[in-house]
């Protein structure tokens, strides 16, 4: 099973990445917000991944981690 990690801290909430994922494993939780005051993307169906790191490519901001 793949393992995404996404550093909340760097995440600027613009949702590349929750555009992109074909599974809909990524989207926002409204109850969290990082230092800078965005809301960050998170993980909300794990077991859905395919690990295709479209997500990874697709963030502009490097900080999505795709594992096998």
């Amino acid at each position: 099973m793949p393992t995404l990690t996404i550093q909340s801290d760097l995440c600027k909430g613009c949702g590349l990445c929750v555009d992109v994922c074909p599974k809909k494993v990524l989207g926002f939780d409204p109850s969290s917000l990082n230092a800078k005051g965005y809301r960050p993307a998170s993980v909300l169906a794990p077991d859905a991944c395919v690990a295709c790191a479209f997500c990874a490519r697709m963030c502009p901001d490097c900080c999505i981690t795709v594992e096998r």
